[in-house]
């Protein structure tokens, strides 16, 4: 009988299960009994359960038997419940409370020790009617414990546990106050009177210090270690101890999350959390004195620290903090490896094993350095991604890297038929003899466990003959995990026959027939190590295993369980896991098997074990096995082995088929792995030894691992106890000292040390997995504690699994980088020549045949420098891709620094021109370059007529250096960025496989991380499950340690990875899947792609909202984009005022009118509030001056504490200040400094390092001026000049539809970058709108997301509707699905279905197409023709579209 069964039973019985033995509470509850079942929640993991009694038990007794049934589930439930229900006999309330309230304030509050010794006094406590009156001193205590409901919780407790509804009441207790003060008073002057004499003897001993420093004349050192206050020779306390406020405490710990500020008093204020890994607290301290500060500056994350203070509840931190009085510097503590001969760890997983490995690659390669270990494996599961990482941190640390995995391997090859001997077959007729049967077992370990249920079923073709079936005494106890399974009970099997009698019996029954089993291999197991244990003879009889036939003759079944079967065909299984009753079962279904191999031609058993590639892996169970990598043949191999399980074999993991290692097993080692490894799984399973070396025939070495690896065993009760693994580990040994393999010890590393398995738990239990709670210690261990691990097998055996075979292994594998070295570029013949012509003719054609000096010296000087170094080919893509795109009418704007480029100028890639600003005729070609660094930008020269021709020249030229690109040498690799349309991306991406073939073109793949803020998602749900209550410094502590995890992998948004033709993918990285979804359009690296970023042509083909808006704005307007002018004067003042926007005179837009003192809503770069501001601070009337602006609104520290204050004291002007990153190299160019050094300057300032003295040096040689130099100094990361030009050019141009054809502009703002609408409002004109905006501005910080978003929205529709234009009412046959249509003879626009609030992209277009067929009869004919939902039609009725219309179409003849 198990627990869950105990209705109505005597609590003897419970008792004896649980392990009460103390004879006062067995007395106490001899009069009560179970009252019901046990409730038991599988999903919930909870068992809840009842316990009747006459009387209250005392609380020695209640607290005795509660903790001991927490204590007996504490292994399988989350949660144990236990009620006691009593009579309805006379008790005192007041006193049961007083007995109980201790006990009750520890299970209600839990680790809150400082509100705990607030509330235990039971003595104090009052009966005042039905309210207990609990005292507290404070009327701070009093607010926490309320805050926390504290208070609400013990009166349920009370109720729940002790059936006393009371209410609990708080008071503040001025008695209890008195005493308490006067209790800290007398500890505080106690605590004065030792630090009075502690403070005598430490200034003795600063005077004494100072008289020997002034003796030597010096100064006084910086402090060379962090020391303050006086020493301090207190024990520490352990941080999980400290739950209240204290007068004084010690405290040693790492320090982490350091963080200085100065106070506007002048004062400085350090602070930063401890941590002893049992807890963690918030320290405070301020610098008192320049001494102080000097000491206090030292302080470093990971140091170590003493530290002796107060504890305070902080009101503002509303928790407890340490305030500081002394702290001192401890040497961190560190394991040591202290063996000469150092281990080799060959299976590591990293935080690239999903959710799972914790420790960072930097911290293991160092601390394995640290130790002198020569070398480290990296052994993820199932994937490769720390290979770039580890292999470069590996080489910093002058040590090997080790590249592996540790893979989820499928036996596409497991027998369906077993014991079939070579040669010989077996028809499947009428006259073939089966005998279905099935065990039922003390565990799941054939080598320790035995049988103690047989039944049988025995068959002639498919007709079944006879049943046999037998209990077993097993000699042993059958423990109550297994009766729950089984329903067998010890009492069942009492006096039943031993195994030795009825072994024997049933293979006299099963004779020469064929053995059935589901799952065979686990009961032929058990079958075989029972029969050799009590000495039979081995079985000989053929075995079929139903679970892969059935994988194998119905493949796509949700899963292959007997239930799932015996469901398919309509077969009782009336009590699974009993013998006869699976068995039964098993032997109906294998009717229609047999039946069924009939018909699909299966006549012999041979023929099914024959591999026919039906094999569904997705339902074979993975076992694990490692991999690592010989030599370069084996590394692409293991890159097909990883592709292939990602890209064709991925199931919820990427599985590897047997048969995919042996076809690429060339340069690669196969280990065994841990427990979950089929060697190990081999010995669970009762493998003989001659059996286990077939297994273990497999693999070049076999894993042995510590013996606490091997706890999960335990818990599924696979093994009795630990000692087991000592004799399985032997075994395996042996195997490979018979079979020559050698025998490793490995620790399947997941953490680095034993204090960091909790960031693992976190992520264990969020995944409730087992292992939760109770993981075994898969740290970093050194040679010493593996060797301590190990022996049990003597020094000597110990010294080779350990040191000796790990080295010969790691000595076996050659250094083997991940990553080629250098750039390969795919090949197209003449790449070069056709680059070159293009741009030359592309020059002439522009500056005529005599190029000017200043053009043929750029062209000449780019083209020389991207042909040397093999990037023709590059530009030649980019160009072809663009002249797709621009072919097919949609621009292509430039990102990044490539319009510094005057190539990709002159090969379409880029409408930037870098060259100085100049004149060019489009009629003579003649030009005129101004060249001194007086014009910012070609477009705002003033007009001029050719001094040749007479014609009206062009303006171009924007002074951008082309080092600001390929770098000074021109060696850099070109990263060209390209702006697509949105909507043609998709295109431009496909238009690649055509460029390049399919299987060379590859998404470049991301991976994503456990970013902070969900990390602390995982880490609070944790701690809400364990009933934790976290100080803030706790929290902070287990958030970093679990960030950086991977979680999944994505794709860049824009990124093509191309695969030169002459080489293969796999020389590069493995490919998958984004986040392994198998519908995926594209395959990507599976690598990140920075990792590969050197080694293989990246193209940056992105999305974006300005090419669709010119595409449109074309389309409406049928106006040439290239042909707009780049200095129309009302198009500039728009970046000034707002005069531009009146259309009539008589209703001018004013900057009230539009609540903007610009014109620049829904123009990009320059609608946001911030750029608006700038605008408004410095009025551009130029295109160079919008560059300015773009570049310093894209920079950090450009703008804010810089150029602002320079133009705002008039120290300068806009023209004048740094903006882009360019503008630095050119400006000290033209003041006369080496272009090499203004180069490297340019460089230094833009990532942020400053000026070195050498460069402030030179720059003020060259009359640099100060605010310039002190400029440079601020500035922490700058934009590129040619990137901001193509923006601001995309700029001016959508700036002009707005002045010159606003409809169109409004029309195509509303449809492309717009998502959220209020029709209702819009509709209403101009008052309505503002009033909105202002409703939503009220809100403040309060606003939702959607209607920050439809703010934006407003504000344009505000503007449009100022104009003069208003909003039309949706049409059902006029309106379009997404787009707004311009209505100009109604002076407005129409909105389309698709801007409804509530009616998706879907629905708007079935609502047009429908009504292109033609008027609807009825809102029923509407609904039924565009099959829309009843929300929609709703909306539609709300917004007046259905007018008219009825709701039927019956006609009403009355």
């Amino acid at each position: 009988m198990s627990l869950v069964d105990v209705n109505g039973q005597s609590l003897s019985f419970f008792c004896e299960r649980l392990g009460i033995q103390e004879e006062a509470v067995l007395q106490e509850l001899a009069r009560g009994e179970m009252a019901g079942r046990a409730i038991v929640n599988r999903q919930e993991r909870s068992v809840k359960a009842s316990i009747q009694l006459p009387s209250r038990v005392p609380v020695a007794v209640y607290a005795r038997v509660q903790d001991a049934f927490r204590a007996y589930f504490s292994n399988v439930a989350k949660t144990a419940q236990l009620r006691f229900e009593y009579g309805a006999g006379e008790f005192d309330p007041l006193e049961l409370a007083r007995e109980y309230w201790s006990f009750a304030v520890d299970q209600v509050l839990g680790d809150d020790m400082s509100l705990k010794g607030e509330l235990k006094e039971a003595n104090r406590l009052l009966l005042d009617g039905r309210s207990i009156r609990v005292p507290v001193t404070s009327d701070v205590v009093l607010n926490r414990v309320r805050q926390k409901r504290y208070d609400e919780q013990l009166a349920q407790w009370l109720n729940e546990h002790l059936s006393l509804p009371l209410i609990v009441q708080l008071f503040t207790d001025e008695t209890k106050r008195t005493e308490a003060l006067e209790s800290f008073r007398t500890l505080v002057e106690e605590q004065d009177r030792l630090e009075g004499q502690k403070a005598a003897v430490a200034a003795e001993e600063e005077k004494r210090q100072e008289a020997l420093k002034g003796s030597k004349g010096a100064e006084g050192a910086p402090p060379e270690k962090v020391e303050l206050g006086y020493p301090i020779d207190d024990q520490p306390t352990r941080l999980k101890e400290i739950q209240d406020e204290m007068r004084r405490v010690t405290v040693l710990g790492r320090i982490f999350a350091v963080e200085t500020r100065d106070l506007a008093s002048g004062r400085t204020l350090f602070t930063f959390h401890i941590t002893d890994n049992s807890d963690s607290i918030s320290c405070k301290t301020f610098a008192k004195g320049d001494k102080q500060l000097e000491v206090l500056k030292l302080l470093k994350d990971g140091m170590y620290l003493k530290v002796r203070g107060t504890v305070q509840f902080d009101t503002f931190a509303k928790e407890l903090v340490l305030m500081i009085q002394d702290l001192a510097e401890q040497p961190i503590p560190t394991r040591r490896d202290t063996r000469e001969k150092k281990r080799v760890e060959l299976h590591l997983h990293t935080p690239m094993s999903s959710l799972d490995g914790i420790a960072p690659v930097k911290d293991l390669y160092g601390q394995a350095a640290k130790w002198g270990h020569t070398a480290i494996a990296v052994t993820d599961h199932g994937v490769v991604q720390s290979f770039p990482e580890a292999y470069s941190v590996a080489k910093k640390n002058n040590m090997k890297c080790l590249l592996g995995v540790e893979a989820y391997v499928v036996d596409d090859g497991a027998a369906i038929v077993y014991q079939l001997k070579d040669g010989t077959d077996l028809s499947i007729d009428e006259t073939t003899e089966w005998v279905v049967f099935d065990t039922e077992t003390t565990g799941l370990n054939a080598a320790e466990n035995t049988i103690i249920e047989i039944a049988a079923v025995k068959m002639r073709g498919r007709e079944i003959i006879e049943e046999w079936t037998e209990l077993v005494d097993p000699e042993v106890q059958i423990s109550a995990k297994i009766t729950e399974l089984t329903r067998i009970t010890n009492d069942m099997v009492k006096g039943k026959r031993k195994l030795h009698e009825v072994l024997p019996d049933f293979k006299a029954f099963v004779g020469d027939a064929v053995l059935v089993a589901h799952n065979a291999e686990f009961d032929l197991g058990f079958l075989k190590a029972c029969a050799k244990r009590v000495g039979m003879e081995p079985w000989q009889n053929i075995v079929l295993d139903t679970l892969p036939l059935a994988r194998k003759i119905y493949p796509h079944e949700r899963n292959y369980r007997l239930g799932t079967i015996a469901k398919k065909f309509d077969v009782d299984l009336v009590n699974a896991h009993r013998a006869l009753d699976d068995t039964v079962a098993l032997a109906k279904i294998y009717q229609f098997m047999l039946k069924d191999m009939a018909d699909k031609g299966y006549a012999t058993l041979s023929q099914l074990n024959q591999n026919d590639g039906q094999v569904d892996y997705s339902r074979v169970r993975p076992f694990h096995a490692t991999i690592l990598v010989q030599n370069k043949v084996g590394l692409k191999n293991l890159y097909k082995i990883i592709s292939e399980s990602h890209t064709k074999y991925f199931f919820r993991v990427p599985r590897v088929p047997r048969s995919l290692i042996t076809k690429h097993r060339e340069g690669l080692l196969i280990g065994s792995a841990c427990q979950q490894g089929e060697v190990f799984d081999s010995i669970l399973r009762g493998k003989t030894p001659e059996e286990l070396k077939e297994v273990a025939e497999f693999y070049d070495y076999l894993e042995i691992q510590p013996l606490l690896h091997y706890k999960p065993l335990l818990r599924n009760e696979s093994i009795s106890s630990l000692e087991s693994i000592k004799e399985y580990h032997r075994m395996i040994i042996q195997a490979g000292k018979e079979m020559g393999k050698p025998v490793v010890a490995t620790g399947d590393v997941h953490f680095l040390n034993p204090e960091d398995s909790i960031y693992r738990d976190v992520f264990l239990q969020s995944q409730n997995d087992a292992n939760a709670g109770d993981q075994p210690p898969l740290y970093f261990m050194t040679t010493d504690e593996m060797l301590e691990a190990f022996d049990y097998l003597g020094p000597e055996l110990a010294e080779e699994v350990v040191v000796t075979n790990t080295n010969r292994v790691a000595d076996m594998i050659e250094d083997v980088s991940p990553i080629p070295d250098q750039l390969y570029t795919p090949k197209i013949e003449g790449a070069e020549d056709e680059m070159r012509n293009m741009c030359y003719e592309k020059a002439h054609s522009l500056y005529g045949n005599q190029l000017p000096a200043i053009v043929e010296e750029r062209l000449e000087k780019e083209l020389n420098s991207i042909i040397k170094h093999g990037f023709a080919v590059i530009y030649l893509i980019s160009h072809k891709i663009v002249k797709k795109s621009l072919d097919d009418g949609y621009l292509v704007g430039s990102r990044g620094s490539v319009g510094s480029s005057l190539v990709a100028t002159m090969s379409d890639i880029t409408e930037v021109n870098p060259l100085p600003p100049h004149y060019r005729c489009p009629s003579c070609k003649h030009s005129e370059f101004i060249a001194d660094g007086s014009v910012g930008s070609g477009f705002d020269l003033p007009d001029k007529n050719c001094s040749s021709c007479g014609h009206a020249y062009e303006k171009d030229g924007h002074d951008i250096p082309f080092e600001t690109f390929l770098g000074f040498k021109g060696d850099k690799v070109p990263d060209i960025d390209l702006n697509f349309s949105g909507e043609y991306q998709a295109r431009a991406h496909g238009y690649t496989k055509v460029l390049f073939g399919e299987d060379y073109v590859y998404r470049a793949g991301t991976i994503a991380t456990v970013a902070e803020k969900t990390a602390f998602g995982y880490v609070k749900k944790y701690a809400e499950e364990k009933g934790w209550n976290l100080r803030n410094a706790e929290m902070t502590r287990l958030v970093h340690g679990c960030t950086g995890i991977k979680r999944t992998t994505g794709q860049h948004p824009g990124g093509i990875l191309v695969v030169p033709e002459y080489m293969d993918v796999y020389d590069f990285c493995p490919i998958q899947f984004p986040a392994d979804d198998k519908n995926a359009e594209w395959k990507t690296s599976h690598f990140d792609f920075h990792s590969i970023h050197d080694n293989l042509l990246k193209l940056d083909i992105l999305g974006h909202d300005d090419p669709t808006v010119i595409r449109m704005l074309q389309d409406l307007t049928g106006l040439d984009p290239k042909k707009i002018p780049t200095d129309d004067p009302q198009v500039m003042s728009l970046f000034a005022g707002t005069e531009a926007l009146t259309i009539d005179p008589s209703n001018p837009v004013t900057p009230e009118r539009i609540r903007s003192k610009t014109g620049t809503f829904g123009i990009p770069e320059f609608g946001t509030k911030f750029v608006r501001q700038m605008l408004e601070d410095t009025k551009p009337s130029t295109f160079s001056e919008l560059l300015q602006i773009s570049g310093l609104s894209h920079g950090t520290d450009v703008w804010l504490n810089n150029a602002q204050s320079l133009i705002q004291k008039g120290v300068c002007k806009l023209k004048d200040v740094i903006g882009c990153r360019d503008d630095i190299m050119v400006y000290l160019i033209y003041a006369g400094l080496e272009p090499s050094f203004a180069f490297k300057i340019m460089e230094s300032v833009r990532k942020g390092k400053g000026l070195t003295a050498e460069m402030e040096e030179e720059m003020k040689k060259h009359k640099v001026p100060d605010w310039y130099i002190w400029s440079c100094k601020q500035i922490k990361y700058m934009f590129p000049k040619a990137h901001a030009t193509a923006y601001v050019l995309m700029a001016v141009r959508i700036a002009y539809f707005k002045v010159h054809h606003p409809l169109e502009f409004y029309a195509t703002y509303f449809s492309v970058r717009a998502d959220d609408f209020d029709l209702e409002v819009m509709g209403k004109g101009y008052d309505a709108i503002v009033a909105k905006i202002e409703e939503i501005e009220a809100k403040g910080f309060q606003a939702a997301p959607k209607e920050k978003a439809l703010h934006t929205v407003l504000e344009m529709a505000c503007e449009m509707t100022a104009r003069g234009y208003k909003f039309l009412p949706l049409d059902l046959y006029r309106s379009e699905p997404t787009k707004f249509t311009v209505v100009k003879e109604e002076n407005g626009l129409r909105p389309p279905f698709g801007a409804l609030a509530g009616c998706g992209e879907s629905a708007a277009k079935s609502i047009a197409e429908a009504a292109k067929l033609g008027e609807f009869l009825s809102v029923q004919d509407l609904q039924e023709k565009s099959r829309v939902s009843k929300t929609v039609i709703e909306l539609l009725e709300a917004h007046g579209c259905l007018q008219g219309l009825p709701e039927s179409n019956q006609l009403s003849l009355f």
